[in-house]
């Protein structure tokens, strides 16, 4: 079980896609509780199911990402090594090789990180 209430409501959403988008509202606006959550209720990756590893390891690279962005610590559990992926992880299906090279090389360090590559124009909140 993931252990933090948001992450697990998100998880279990039924589209995955659906849920990402919630966790950028949530991450683009900075949401005090969600925020807070991220250290009250800190992950365990010892306690989750494969299937959640692979859902926490995309989410924690935009989790990351966009703390940095606001300037916020990030804490610790964010970047447990379990959390990457072995093989490049591409958000979108309908990617070229081109592109794909092109995000391995553009995408910030959270990403790379974690072998999870977003479009980054695709994760903007307007």
């Amino acid at each position: 079980m993931i252990g933090n209430s948001y992450l697990q409501g998100l998880f279990e959403y039924t589209d995955e896609d659906t849920s990402l988008n919630q966790l950028l509202e949530l991450l683009a606006y900075k949401d005090a509780k969600f925020i807070d959550s991220l250290w009250n209720e800190p992950v365990d990756p010892d306690s989750c199911t494969e299937e959640e590893i692979v859902y926490l390891t995309k989410v924690s690279a935009l989790i990351d990402y966009y703390l940095q962005v606001h300037g916020m610590e990030v804490p610790d559990w964010l970047r447990d090594e379990r959390l990457c992926f072995e093989k490049p992880y591409y958000h979108s299906k309908r990617l070229s090789d081109f592109e794909k090279v092109r995000l391995i090389y553009t995408n910030p360090a959270p990403f790379r990180a974690r072998n999870v590559y977003f479009d980054l124009e695709g994760i903007k909140r307007v």
